[in-house]
């Protein structure tokens, strides 16, 4: 018999269900502080930050991240090779520091065109030329060309009878540039001045052409009555 009134080796069932019950309390006290403190060490501790995720969408495109040690180029900043229509090797040749007429038959040689300015110094050589002398150009460009002293003197060639082509060729030979007043086809049936004249280089000569030279009626002067 024991204490509380129950034979030995009986049980109260009372008592029983009283550690039952506290017992599971305590395992759910344990459980519920072990899940935390599992949570919180999976979570790797308050100190740590997950690194952000970036999903692609549907409508996302191919990343434009550059690899790593790559430098990334705008099309505008992409290099490009200049286009050119010049014929392979054609280039302005060198023409600076030389005689004017020299340079002038050089750029003649290769099909381009030239203007010449004359200056107020002394000498023929050519101080500068633009385009530069090695620039690559296409035929038919007009390089200027300035020379160190003034236009020289020239004689204006007789042109008259010549065929107008012809004609313009000559002037140009002598450092004259012709000047078209009635067409540019058929005989030169005058100019100005005429044959023989003194000019200078870039002096415009005037031509008429087409048609037959016009003659200047004689006059007769008829004997007082």
């Amino acid at each position: 018999m024991t204490d509380d009134g129950y034979p030995d080796g009986a049980h109260d069932p009372g008592s029983d269900r009283m550690r039952l019950v506290l017992g599971g309390g305590l395992a759910v006290v344990l459980l519920a502080l072990v899940g935390a403190g599992g949570g919180w060490l999976l979570a790797g501790g308050p100190d740590r930050v997950a690194a952000p995720v970036t999903t692609a969408g549907p409508s996302s495109g191919p990343s434009s991240v550059a690899p790593t040690g790559a430098t990334q180029t705008s099309p505008a900043e992409r290099p490009t090779t200049p286009r050119t229509t010049a014929p392979a090797g054609l280039t302005v040749p060198e023409v600076v520091g030389t005689d004017f007429e020299a340079a002038r038959r050089q750029l003649r040689d290769r099909k381009l065109g030239w203007q010449i300015i004359f200056g107020t110094g002394t000498g023929r050589s050519v101080q500068r030329a633009s385009p530069a002398p090695g620039t690559p150009v296409r035929r038919g460009v007009t390089v200027t060309l300035w020379v160190s002293g003034p236009a020289p003197a020239v004689a204006v060639p007789d042109v008259v009878g010549e065929d107008c082509d012809d004609a313009a060729d000559d002037l140009v030979e002598a450092g004259l540039y012709p000047r078209y007043r009635t067409g540019r086809r058929g005989p030169v049936t005058a100019q100005e001045p005429a044959g023989g004249a003194a000019a200078h280089w870039n002096d415009p000569v005037g031509l008429s052409c087409g048609g037959a030279p016009v003659d200047t009626p004689a006059t007769t002067l008829s004997p007082t009555p």
